[in-house]
């Protein structure tokens, strides 16, 4: 990668987006593109972080989003060596009061719209040698009632990074994988798990998910739970179904999955 690699991070006006920002352009030197809809939010951060950052304000849904950032990128900077599709969002309802509508607006967001940005910045991608960060979430892999279309949305996408990988990787692109647990943000405050000491534990920082983009984007590991201890909930479905399906259908769950909130896009 060039010693000033150019990054492009969605969902990048607050919480991990934002986090993740400012840690790249000052650990890894790195020239940011911030992309999410508050604009005001985005040049705000732009100037803080100085060193090339520059943004795009839109809906990463809009149909035309993916070839204004694309532009963007191509006429600024003329190369780009990492995308971070991290924009989503999560509503807190049950598939009988939601149905096919909130699934559909949560897949939109968090599973197409990443497909859509990432077919559009490929070829800059592949002319780079560069890499796809697809933030994705511990849901994807053990989903909680009422939580049901953000768990098949990160679902798809870690499935989905699974085969772009695959695909990828004679082209000399990189495409990986970081699956948050439950992370403090502005969308996601987590105030009644943080409110009991038997909860508080599994809440964590957004530091810990921008560590965990740059592994992927710059060492290339291929997945990176955040916090890492976060892996054991994937095993455990994997090898304990019964179990995890009694635990996230009983009071266990009940806590949990009246915290889950909202993040930028």
């Amino acid at each position: 990668m060039a010693d000033q690699p150019v990054v492009v991070v969605t969902g990048a006006s607050s919480g991990i987006g934002e986090v993740a920002a400012r840690a790249l352009a000052r650990e890894r030197g790195a020239m940011v593109v911030l992309v999410a809809r508050r604009e005001e939010r985005l040049q705000e951060l732009a100037e803080s972080i100085g060193a090339g950052a520059s943004f795009v304000a839109v809906d990463v849904t809009a149909d035309d989003a993916p070839a204004r950032i694309r532009d963007h990128v191509a006429e600024r900077h003329g190369r780009l060596d990492v995308l971070v599709n991290n924009a989503g969002a999560a509503w807190r309802e049950r598939f009988a009061d939601g149905g096919a509508e909130d699934v559909q607006r949560t897949i939109d967001l968090n599973f197409l719209a990443p497909v859509r940005l990432s077919e559009a910045l490929l070829p800059m991608l592949r002319s780079s040698g560069g890499t796809i960060v697809n933030v994705a979430s511990v849901a994807g892999r053990v989903a909680r009632p009422a939580t049901g279309a953000y768990s098949a949305s990160k679902a798809a996408l870690n499935v989905w990074t699974d085969a772009l990988r695959a695909e990828e990787r004679a082209n000399g692109v990189h495409v990986g994988a970081v699956l948050p647990g439950f992370i403090a943000t502005e969308g996601f405050p987590a105030k009644e798990l943080r409110a009991k000491r038997a909860t508080r534990w599994i809440v964590s920082k957004p530091e810990k998910v921008a560590e965990a983009i740059d592994a992927v984007a710059f060492e290339r590991v291929s997945e990176r739970y955040a916090p890492r201890p976060y892996a054991i909930f994937g095993l455990l479905r994997a090898v304990a179904p019964g179990l995890v399906f009694r635990f996230t259908s009983g009071g266990g769950a009940s806590a949990v999955a009246t915290t889950t909130g909202t993040s930028d896009s």
